[in-house]
Parts: C-alpha cells; sequence; structure tokens
C-alpha cells in the first residue's frame, strides 16, 4: 500500500527572527490550509495512506477535519515533547513503516532533525519557516501530487531527487549532530534565544549549501563560492578584519557589510578542527549546544546527506509518460491549428 508521511512543525516560523528583523510569520491556520492542499494532491494520484506525526498545534487533525479525501490517515503513537527530537523519531518510525516519502513543513530546523533519521526515503520540503534555504516556496497541491508519485513509485528515485549534502559535528570522535545549510561557530557560551541573528557574535561558519538568493549565512557564503543542491563542495569562513567584507542579506530585511578574515573550499571528506573556547555551536541556524574547554570537535563535509524530491523533474516525468492522461485521450495533432485533432 502506498503511504506518504507528513512532519508538520507547528513551531517554525515563530523565532526571535520576528522581533529583530522582518522574518515572516507563518501562522497554523496556513500551515493547516497547505496541508489540505497536499491532501488533494496525494489524493488525486492515488496515495492510499498517510502517516501524520501528532503536535501540539493539531495540524493534521485540523487538515482531515471536514475533508473528503480517500486518503486513510494515520496518527503516530509517539510521545510529543514538544522539541526537534519529535520529528526525529517520527521520521524513524515512518522509516520502518516503509513510507515513500516523507513531506516536512518547517525550515533549516525541522528538515534538520528529520534528516537524521530518513536513510534513504526522499525529504520533500515545504517552506514554512525563516530563512529556508534548504525547504523551497512550492505550492502544497503539487508538492502532494509529486510525493505521491515518488511513493507509488510511477517515477524512480533517481530520476525524482537530488542527493544533498551536509556537515558532520564530531565531538570526542563521534557524530554528535548533523546540518543540512551551515554549521557555525558563535563567541556566545550559551545557547540563549537559539537563533542566529547577530554577526558579530560569529567567529567562523562553515557550509555546504551556498544560495545567492538565500538569506542568512548561506548567503554569505554566496558571494565567495555559490553552492546549490546537489553540487559538490563546501565553504569555511572565519569572521573579523583581514580580508574585506561582502554585502549579504543576513536576515529577513537586514542586508548588511560582512567582515571577511578568512576563507577557503573546502571538498568532501574534508575535516577542520574547532579550536574556539569557549563557544556554543549553531546548526543550520539555531545554537544548539556549548562547547567545554577540554572537548574535541572537528566538522566534515559529508555527500551523504539526504535525498531530497525535485518536484519539477518528478512531475515532469509522470507527464512524459503520460501517466495522468486518460487512456486513449489526448493524441497529438497533425495539424498545425489543432483542427483535424483527434483529441477529447
Amino acid at each position: 500500500m502506498a503511504s506518504v508521511g507528513i512532519i508538520a512543525n507547528p513551531a517554525a516560523g515563530k523565532d526571535i527572527r520576528r522581533i529583530v528583523a522582518q522574518g515572516r510569520f507563518v501562522p497554523n491556520n496556513e500551515k493547516v490550509n497547505i496541508l489540505k492542499r497536499v491532501l488533494s494532491g496525494l489524493d488525486a494520484v492515488g496515495v492510499e495512506s498517510v502517516l501524520f506525526m501528532p503536535d501540539s498545534g493539531m495540524l493534521g487533525r485540523g487538515a482531515m477535519e471536514g475533508s473528503k479525501f480517500n486518503v486513510e490517515p494515520e496518527f503516530l503513537d509517539m510521545p510529543i515533547f514538544h522539541a526537534e527530537e519529535d520529528s526525529t523519531r517520527a521520521a524513524a518510525h515512518m522509516r520502518e513503516r516503509g513510507v515513500g516519502c516523507i513531506i516536512t513543513l518547517g525550515g533549516d530546523g525541522t528538515n534538520r532533525a528529520v534528516a537524521k533519521e530518513t536513510g534513504d526515503v526522499p525529504i520533500l520540503p515545504i517552506s514554512t519557516g525563516t530563512n529556508n534555504v534548504f525547504p523551497s516556496m512550492i505550492e502544497g497541491t503539487v508538492a502532494g501530487m509529486a510525493a505521491g508519485l515518488i511513493s507509488l513509485g510511477v517515477v524512480p528515485i533517481d530520476v525524482a531527487t537530488v542527493r544533498s549534502n551536509k556537515l558532520e559535528l564530531n565531538l570526542d570522535g563521534a557524530v554528535k549532530d548533523i546540518a543540512l545549510v551551515d554549521l557555525a561557530v558563535s563567541y556566545e557560551r550559551f545557547v540563549g534565544a537559539r537563533a542566529i541573528w547577530n554577526m558579530d557574535t560569529l567567529h567562523e561558519v562553515f557550509l555546504c549549501r551556498a544560495e545567492p538568493s538565500s538569506i542568512g549565512l548561506s548567503a554569505i557564503g554566496a558571494q565567495l563560492k555559490p553552492i546549490s543542491l546537489g553540487e559538490s563542495g563546501g565553504v569555511r569562513i572565519t569572521f573579523g578584519d583581514g580580508n574585506g567584507s561582502v554585502i549579504a542579506p543576513v536576515a529577513p530585511g537586514m542586508i548588511l557589510p560582512v567582515k571577511i578574515k578568512a576563507w577557503q573550499a573546502l571538498e568532501a571528506g574534508d575535516t577542520t578542527e574547532v579550536t574556539l573556547r569557549p563557544s556554543t555551536i549553531a546548526l543550520d541556524g539555531e545554537r544548539t549546544l556549548s562547547l567545554k574547554p577540554r572537548d574535541h570537535a572537528t566538522v566534515t563535509l559529508s555527500e551523504d546527506g539526504p535525498l531530497v524530491v525535485d518536484v519539477n523533474n518528478t512531475l515532469r516525468a509522470a507527464s512524459e509518460i503520460g501517466y495522468l492522461r486518460s487512456s486513449g485521450a489526448l493524441l497529438e495533432s497533425n495539424s498545425p491549428d489543432g483542427k483535424d485533432s483527434n483529441a477529447i
């Protein structure tokens, strides 16, 4: 039975960057609306089952309320602690249940949490967060259709997806955590409000995505070495006086000059030691942990990140095989003006 997992984060799009910058606020009722459109797309292509992560905002239940979809909903039987680990555990359950694709509603942080446990299950990330380098502003209707076509096996995984890079944070010789876009080393000693928005607090950043059209740390790296999804390599930047500056949109509505002390390109497999103490490590825009004086921390660039759905490629592939056409319909016309067409 073809099934798709849905992990919707009710907390995404609501952090401190709405106060210190002009970050957009995405209310839960809009997330419910997006989910309704996702379900419409899944239903249209014939997906039979949807596994939802339960959440405090009741987003999945709100999307199903009053609906006439043929898809059978199921809410995972798991405790919720209102933390990113909820998304990680939900992704593990969905992978074990054999879903063909996992749709996420959230930002970079949500997808980082999900990617820890997806294995080779493709992620289709819909942006409802802040800086949003990893997820895209994709319409929920076509996102649902694409996820369904993959789950049904209509479009092969190698056609429908792109393998993402990732950054591995190694602590005392073991992988402690990952980042899908950026890993920053901050002078701040405590995690605090988590979100990174003040560039003066940063010592260095490692990037595996550096998109010129993005906002945040990725946009800074894009002025030095642009890196898009599916491209190899990364970049390490040390901030401070010494080697000029770049102008970049560091937060919504905030375009600032950022001083660059040094930078270097990274290749897959490169491992770099983190030397600043005391410090905190921020993963995909959020301070996550503090480094103690005796901690030995390194960062490794890996090409073995999650599989990410390319919605356009997926729908194009389905179109080319005529999957959404009725049998015998829409025959190609031999007449330039279409008057002799046999199309129905």
